[in-house]
């Protein structure tokens, strides 16, 4: 038995060394660069909307928020799609993710998060009126979008579309499921000693109910999820750094020093260098927002609305889930005076324990019930993305078919297993398979980005505060 266990373990050094150096070879520097490069070509194209024109799509999207909206025809009202996408985008990321970053990268790595979030407001942006700009009719009314499509019938490339779809599905089962149901079952392990296989299973029935209710179910669940989830956390996060204030310009100081200064970054305990800084600030910044993955696209691409429109809710989307919740979580971690290490705590652990610095066992309570709001409601968000991925190679315009059905039972029972299977994960095996199944999925999708950016420029309101411009939509709608 020794001699199986020690060849387990040694496959899954080598399995998971394997993942960490493809994912590495593909985000360094290539997927970095074409990130940061779509972000500020859609900034420099928009004359950096999203800070000039801050007015108007503030107003359009926040400054709405007290309007009830209802989604018309079968599809989504705007508001809902936001919460559907934050939903999945406001996930471990937003906790667990942000304190890896840290102990991966340095306190460097929060400055580039930043950087990516501020580019990657302007491709959420593209990313969301092209999802709307390119709707399809969907079965029972409703409408579908994303960039399956906007690569199809926008930038002509169905082979393009179909890459994206085929790693999507993978996704959605690594980054979307597999790392959420770790994160879960490793917060109640530590905050309540729940078993893990236990959590895995409760967690595997709870999302099986709500996704057997569709779209419309997991639109509800979230609208209801994502407020409470988002107050509870940032008011949490808000009473950490009042506790600490006195610690705050020392921890953004560190943060700037760290991104910016070579001998500041080298000087880490941990050996950080600007190079991991930025590969895990960018990363795990795009894996918070989902800018440039196209995956919150899908959701914003069931609202009937205009696609300028629900362009400045993917603005506000970015703006939320990491300008303002990773922001908490990172500060929260840096003032807590907690040592950063990869050998160390890490994960939502390190999170939880800064928390808990300040506000006690209360902190890290917290912290373990927004951890599992964030990730169930993840789950819920991304066994979405995977269906619609499922649907673009079945589906056939209004009508369902039989195929896609056995496909999708088959789809639900292996997402659901994902998830039990994800409880008793190493979460180090699932980030590396995160990451590589999100840079494959990304290279088609930021490719269709630059090529269509003058499609989105054309659709882009004017930055006075006015009224949205209604420009029709994509001849796929009738």
């Amino acid at each position: 038995m020794s001699l199986i266990s020690a060849a387990y373990h040694s496959l899954r050094w080598y399995a998971v060394d394997f993942l960490s150096r493809a994912a590495d070879a593909l985000w360094n520097p290539w997927l970095l660069g074409l990130f940061l490069l779509t972000g500020l070509v859609y900034s420099v194209g928009s004359g950096w909307f999203q800070i000039f024109g801050f007015r108007t799509w503030w107003q359009a999207t926040a400054g709405s928020l007290l309007r009830r909206q209802k989604g018309r025809g079968g599809g989504l009202s705007p508001l809902q799609a936001l919460a559907t996408a934050l939903a999945s985008t406001m996930g471990t990321g937003s906790i667990a993710g942000v304190a890896a970053a840290l102990t991966l990268g340095g306190p460097g790595a929060v400055f580039w998060m930043w950087v990516s979030a501020l580019l990657g407001m302007m491709t959420s942006f593209g990313e969301k009126l092209l999802a709307v700009q390119y709707q399809r009719p969907g079965p029972e009314g409703g409408l579908r979008g994303g960039p399956m499509y906007y690569l199809r019938d926008g930038l002509g490339s169905p082979v393009l579309a179909a890459c994206f779809c085929l790693a999507g599905i993978p996704a959605t089962l690594a980054g979307g499921n597999l790392v959420q149901s770790s994160s879960i079952a490793s917060s109640l392990e530590a905050a309540f000693g729940c078993p893990r296989p236990a959590v895995g299973l409760v967690t595997a029935l709870l999302a099986g109910l709500v996704m057997l209710g569709g779209l419309g179910r997991i639109a509800a669940v979230s609208s209801a999820l994502v407020p409470v989830m988002a107050a509870l956390y940032l008011g949490s996060g808000a009473l950490v750094l009042l506790f600490h204030w006195s610690s705050i310009p020392r921890a953004l100081g560190l943060i700037f020093s760290c991104a910016l200064s070579p001998a500041a970054a080298a000087g880490g305990g941990a050996g950080w260098t600007l190079a991991a800084a930025l590969r895990y600030g960018v990363a795990r910044g795009v894996f918070t927002n989902e800018a440039g993955l196209g995956t919150s696209a899908m959701a914003h691409g069931a609202a009937r609305t205009a696609p300028a429109q629900q362009g400045m809710w993917g603005i506000f989307e970015v703006f939320l889930s990491t300008i303002l919740v990773c922001t908490v979580t990172a500060l929260a971690i840096l003032v807590s005076g907690l040592p950063l290490s990869p050998t160390g705590l890490t994960g939502a652990p390190l999170t939880a324990a800064a928390f808990g610095s300040a506000l006690g066992r209360t902190g890290e309570l917290v912290t373990a019930l927004s951890l599992l709001l964030f990730a169930f409601s993840s789950i819920l968000g991304w066994s979405y993305y995977g269906e619609q991925c499922l649907s673009f190679f079945f589906l056939k315009e209004k009508e369902p078919n039989r195929i896609l059905a056995v496909f999708s039972l088959l789809y639900r029972a292996a997402f659901l297993g994902c998830t039990v299977l994800g409880a008793v994960w190493e979460p180090g095996q699932v980030w590396a398979l995160t990451d590589l199944c999100n840079a494959m999925m990304a290279f088609p999708n930021l490719t269709a980005l630059l090529c269509l950016a003058p499609q989105a420029f054309a659709l882009l309101p004017h930055q006075s505060g006015g009224p949205v411009r209604r420009i029709p939509r994509s001849k796929c709608i009738k």
